[in-house]
């Protein structure tokens, strides 16, 4: 996952997802994935998409606009037992999708690249402490923490119990960082 933010001028914060890697969309908005990579990635005509250790950045203005601009990428890639970042298809009930990721998350970031208007929706365990965890907050949004969304955090996923992150047929893209990144965890 890639997010760019232009620093000297007012723009919009890029996003790039391995769980839809053929769009983009922007952190700050709710709009669907959009297509058309060939001048964010790559030299305009050819699109070379991020791997796990190149960022080839194109000439748009929303990842490298004209001289003297600056900006700043956060670069994000799987780490095993700590992080996941990936996609699921909405199935549209209580009963909602299932989400493998190895680990129990402490915090999750989702967002619906199919349909506009959605938000992205950020949940920790550290609002809710217990399963259901219910309290968010909307990345793309100043207002204040808000209820009623619930998800499971499992001990090695997260599960949908609401249809408003489940839409049926929809495509979700999602990052989730462990509660206790274990794997490699060292005894004193």
């Amino acid at each position: 996952m890639v997010i760019i933010k232009k620093r000297s001028a007012a723009e919009r914060w890029f996003v790039w997802h391995t769980g839809d890697s053929t769009e983009y969309m922007y952190l700050n908005e709710t709009f669907a994935g959009q297509a058309n990579l060939d001048d964010r990635f790559g030299n305009n005509t050819t699109v070379t998409l991020p791997s796990s250790t190149v960022l080839t950045l194109g000439t748009n203005n929303d990842v490298n606009g004209t001289s003297g601009s600056t900006y700043i990428a956060y670069c994000f890639a799987e780490i095993e037992g700590y992080s996941k970042f990936g996609s699921y298809i909405g199935n549209g009930s209580t009963d909602g999708t299932f989400v493998y990721t190895g680990f129990r998350p402490a915090w999750i970031m989702m967002k619906n690249t199919t349909t506009s208007g959605n938000s992205w929706v950020i949940q920790d365990k550290a609002r809710s402490t217990y399963n259901e965890v219910n309290a968010y907050l909307l990345a793309n949004d100043s207002g204040a923490e808000g209820t009623g969304v619930p998800l499971d955090f499992l001990s090695n996923g997260f599960k949908m119990t609401s249809a408003s992150q489940n839409d049926s047929g929809a495509n979700f893209i999602y990052m989730a960082f462990a509660e206790n990144p274990f794997k490699y965890a060292n005894a004193r």
